[in-house]
């Protein structure tokens, strides 16, 4: 090396290394012309570096945010509850995925999931402003699943302008001898996800009702199912199974086959797995909501 060019990479007053060229071709001596190209290609270096910087943290941020707006599950005593959220892989997208549950008496729990349409701050706003409604309609225990969205739908409609929204709004409740029933009504949304103590899984389908925010007149419909004990209930938002070229069906299916490998796991760990596991190709944020019921006495 006989010539050296260098200059620093910076931007906003900030350096994040430099650049070197050595021994021109020609073996002349570097010109102002050179000088003027290795300055020129530092810039565009250091806006890129900068822009990365930026969308990391952008990304960071819009991440924390979302997680701020997941609500930490309460102690649902006699039941067991675990939650798992996992934005979607585009760096500073918001998803409009949301969950929550609550205690209506001493053995009476609501679960609720759901989905607002579009990735944008709109989304995860009017997200925030439904489950905060939502919880306080569900204070009113007697108040059957499909009444509390018929009202959910009417308040959001009369006084927001929140997109179109889907959800599973779900009550376990005792039911003798010694067992549960579910209770749940479905706005356009996923079916929940049943599995027996034995680690038998499968999804209680049906016709679901239309989504928030398309046509309050048209009623909503309550559906029951006997839940043993110690059975979980799982309630998903279809970031976890969707695949864009197969259809709903096939990825309840590979959810089925993957909750009935991991149902000895701890609620937890079992619900952390079905996120990490999950069937779907990944293009859309994700939610996973399970309730476990009590054991059967010894």
């Amino acid at each position: 090396m006989r010539t050296l060019l260098g200059v620093p990479i910076h931007i906003r007053g900030k350096i994040y290394g430099n650049l070197y060229v050595a021994d021109r071709h020609d073996d002349c001596p570097f010109s102002p012309q050179d000088e003027t190209m290795i300055l020129a290609l530092a810039g565009a270096a250091g806006l890129a570096i900068d822009d990365a910087h930026l969308f990391d943290q952008l990304s960071d941020e819009a991440e924390q945010f979302q997680r701020l707006l997941v609500p930490r599950l309460p102690d649902l005593h006699p039941f067991e509850a675990a939650a798992s959220h996992r934005p979607a892989p585009d760096p500073g997208v918001l998803g409009g995925d949301w969950y929550d549950a609550l205690s209506v008496s001493e053995d009476t729990c609501a679960a609720v999931i759901g989905d607002v349409l579009g990735h944008d701050m709109h989304a995860a706003a009017a997200m925030s402003q439904i489950r905060h409604m939502l919880r306080a309609l569900l204070y009113d225990r007697h108040t059957a699943p499909s009444d509390v969205l018929t009202r959910l739908d009417r308040a959001l409609q009369a006084i927001t302008d929140i997109p179109v929204t889907t959800a599973c709004l779900a009550r376990l409740e005792p039911a003798a001898p010694g067992g549960w029933m579910l209770r749940w009504s479905s706005a356009g949304h996923c079916p929940p996800l049943l599995i027996t103590p034995e680690g038998q899984a499968r999804c209680l389908s049906i016709d679901p009702d239309l989504p928030l925010g398309v046509d309050t007149v048209v009623p909503r419909r309550d559906h029951l199912h006997p839940v043993p004990a110690g059975s979980t209930v799982v309630l998903f938002t279809d970031g976890l199974i969707e695949r864009r070229n197969d259809s709903i069906d096939v990825g309840l299916e590979r959810l089925v086959a993957l909750a009935e490998e991991h149902a000895h796991l701890p609620l937890r760990t079992f619900v952390q797995t079905l996120t990490d596991c999950h069937p779907s190709d990944m293009h859309d944020d994700m939610a996973v909501l399970a309730v476990r019921t009590p054991p059967a006495p010894a």
